[in-house]
């Protein structure tokens, strides 16, 4: 299972900052989170951007139980 980190709006979304999810990509285990978290994580997701061990991640990286794929929300402010 993958470590799943959720920073911002998106830990207000599902409720909280850390979870552990399966699934064999990046897209798998975003997946699984969307639908533990639900309609309103989903949509939020769509303008997060996903990094995985510190990198960037495209959605059909593999995932094993070591890894740790983080999301972010776009940062506003001034």
């Amino acid at each position: 299972m993958a470590r799943l980190r959720l920073f911002a709006s998106a830990r207000e979304a599902a409720g909280r900052g850390r979870d552990e999810l399966s699934g064999a990509t990046v897209r798998e285990v975003l997946e699984t989170a969307c639908s533990r978290y639900g309609q309103d994580f989903t949509m939020l997701l769509e303008t997060c951007q996903v990094w995985c061990n510190g990198e960037p991640a495209a959605s059909d990286m593999p995932v094993g139980d070591d890894d740790e794929i983080a999301v972010l929300p776009p940062v506003s402010g001034g």
